[in-house]
């Protein structure tokens, strides 16, 4: 069975505990604290494998965890980072919040390796706690926990131009002809029963064409295997409608270009408003000359814009043209690989986190704010602020939990500083 979804659950590592220790070695009378600090937790990476064309592995594991930091030792030893856990994947592999459906990472075009979940920070030992007047601190603080999510992955295959109709129209039997691809081909519905792709070479230029098997009416509802396999249709660019014109199996083409057309709209209006080009199949077959169903099928959708084309797939006969016509298509268009935005981002799941925080004005250092408590301390451990898109992060945080509004409740102007931890700033609206 051809595997292109699989729910799983990813957890990052959980950042190391900082150590307690004093130092006690010989000739030393007053040992102060040598504690050192935990490993940081293992981060969960996605990355792209182009051996991989399903998603099978997932299939038969459900969880996926990343090692753990090793608590700090004496003497200021740091203990070990958690190994980083790789998840890989097919090319076109989309990851998403099992939750809300949202989209966490696209692994495609150039996006090839990707930190879905990070790990914890380590904790500090209690050698970073030492002071004047606290010279035997007997605490350190404990590492970062993990990150744990469930996602879904969802392999959208990756082709220029898509290859849909009802079942026994012929696609199989035009991919084999006109591409590398050995699809399955026999004279009953759902021969195929996985997208097939094959790459048309048109005078050394060409396109990837696929074939999107089980589409019948009521495919966007669940009917038949269509809403198995309509989402590899999302990134195609042209749409290329095939039907029986001879109508072997007594069906009447403009109805079904109709229907199909109708669960397009009904998955994604914006798949259905794509570029279309009507394959008009088994011209070889056509026996009522009088009553041309070429002529009824163009006199019906032409005006609309849509080119069709007669052909035999088993002959050969008008695929020249066809596929000169498509190439044409894709050549006014951006040729780089449909990929989706990203949508949710793991690290707001702190921000909907309720642990407590507090927000005072300095006694010590005129014009700062000391804003601490575990909500700070966790966001700080996950955060890299150095980044772009950590810093982002950051500044959304402040405002989403309600920090920036208690710090203007607590009198901060333009100009002041904040102080969280060992991260401070200067405010400003």
């Amino acid at each position: 069975m051809f595997a292109d979804r699989a729910k799983i659950i990813i957890r990052s590592g959980k950042g190391g505990d900082g150590h307690v220790s004093f130092r006690r070695e010989l000739f030393v009378p007053d040992g102060g604290p040598d504690g050192g600090d935990g490993g940081r937790g293992g981060d969960v990476i996605f990355e792209v494998d182009e051996g991989l064309n399903t998603l099978t592995d997932y299939r038969h594991r459900r969880k996926y965890k990343a090692q753990d930091g090793e608590e700090g030792g004496k003497r200021n030893c740091h203990g070990k980072s958690g190994q980083d856990i790789v998840l890989k994947v097919p090319e076109g592999t989309v990851i998403k919040d099992a939750a809300s459906g949202k989209v966490i990472a696209d692994m495609s075009g150039e996006n090839r390796r990707q930190v879905v979940l990070k790990g914890g920070k380590g904790g500090i030992g209690n050698q970073h706690f030492a002071t004047a007047t606290m010279q035997v601190p007997k605490y350190a603080k404990p590492g970062q926990p993990a990150q744990e999510l469930e996602v879904l992955l969802e392999l959208k295959v990756i082709a220029d131009v898509g290859l849909v109709g009802f079942p026994n129209v012929g696609k199989s039997t035009l991919l084999s002809r006109v591409t590398n691809a050995q699809p399955k081909i026999a004279n009953y519905h759902f021969t195929t029963l996985s997208p097939n792709l094959g790459v048309v070479d048109l005078d050394g230029d060409g396109f990837v064409i696929a074939d999107i098997p089980g589409l019948i009416e009521g495919a966007s509802e669940g009917v038949g295997l269509g809403l198995d396999f309509l989402r590899h249709i999302e990134r195609t660019k042209v749409i290329i409608h095939m039907v029986d014109a001879a109508s072997v199996e007594g069906r009447d083409p403009i109805a079904d270009i109709y229907a199909i057309n109708k669960e397009l709209e009904a998955y994604n209006p914006e798949i259905a408003a794509r570029p279309q080009v009507i394959a008009a199949n088994k011209i070889d077959a056509i026996w009522d000359i009088e009553n041309d169903p070429i002529e009824r099928i163009r006199l019906e959708f032409e005006p609309k814009g849509i080119r069709v084309f007669p052909i035999s797939a088993v002959s050969g006969q008008g695929l020249k043209e066809l596929l000169y016509h498509v190439k044409g298509l894709l050549d006014t268009m951006d040729d780089k690989t449909v990929v989706f935005e990203q949508e949710f981002f793991p690290e707001d799941m702190l921000i909907r986190e309720n642990l407590p925080y507090t927000v005072e004005k300095s006694t010590e250092e005129e014009n700062t704010y000391i804003v601490e408590g575990p909500r700070i301390e966790k966001m700080l451990g996950y955060t890299n602020l150095d980044s772009e898109k950590g810093f982002a992060f950051f500044q959304k945080f402040l405002k989403d939990t309600g920090i920036l509004d208690d710090l203007e409740k607590a009198g901060i102007q333009e100009g002041d500083t904040v102080r969280m931890y060992g991260l401070s700033f200067e405010y400003f609206r």
